[in-house]
């Protein structure tokens, strides 16, 4: 079974669209691929009496095995903000444990599973208590807690910005610092306005130590199928 864990520099940076493109791109060689947002902040009503996540509904449009909605987005939280805010507003605790059993459920079921984080690397999903003393001995988790966990190959989205040669290279860092391989990554085009962009791309190739996947163009209209990834050989 392939799997890998999608995280991203930034916010916004086009992270639930490399993902949907990853799935487009394995369903080409595996017949049951399935996306998994492991930890998603915000809701809407899904008309059918429930509730749903849109970064959710676009993974399991993207995957070509349908899964109970538990496995395939175990902690849904309401509102739009950090996860750790919005678990504290729903009065949840997110914990690392039903999120890993589910994975392990779509390892069973599925030839290859792509896990969206949420946010960046090191975004939290709980937040230490305020009594905490001190604040890093406290069980607070981030997704980058979340990843170990899953003991994942990383996929890292850049949103091609300003900016963004520090962020890629501090979240490659970090990865590897948590003893996880950075199996690739995948240029998302955020902003058409930036100035030299190729150069840009080419000083992360030389430096970031991982093969670039995939060059995401700007859409207006985000449409997966129109990105074109290049997977690793050994998820072909």
């Amino acid at each position: 079974m392939i799997g890998c864990f999608v995280t991203g520099t930034d916010t916004g940076v086009g992270k639930t669209l490399a993902s949907c493109a990853l799935l487009h791109a394995l369903a080409r060689h595996h017949p049951r691929v399935v996306g998994m947002k492991a930890v998603a902040a915000g809701a809407e009503p899904d008309g059918l009496g429930g509730w749903s996540n849109e970064d959710t509904r676009a993974l399991r449009a993207a995957s070509t095995l349908i899964v109970p909605h538990a496995l395939s987005n175990p902690v849904l939280l309401p509102d739009p903000v950090s996860p750790h805010i919005a678990a504290q507003r729903a009065g949840r605790v997110v914990t690392l444990a039903p999120i890993v059993s589910a994975y392990q459920q779509l390892a069973t079921l599925a030839d290859a599973v792509v896990v969206e984080g949420a946010g960046g690397w090191l975004v939290p999903l709980s937040d230490a208590p305020p009594d905490a003393v001190p604040a890093s001995a406290a069980p607070a988790l981030s997704i980058a807690d979340l990843a170990v966990a899953l003991q994942l190959p990383v996929v890292l989205v850049v949103g091609l910005k300003l900016g963004c040669l520090n962020h890629a290279m501090l979240t490659a860092m970090a990865i590897r610092a948590q003893g996880l391989t950075l199996a690739g990554w995948m240029v998302s085009r955020v902003d058409p306005a930036m100035l030299e962009p190729e150069a840009n791309i080419a000083w992360l190739q030389r430096n970031l130590g991982a093969p670039l996947l995939a060059d995401m163009p700007y859409q207006a209209q985000p449409d997966a199928r129109r990105c074109t990834v290049q997977l690793p050989k050994e998820w072909q």
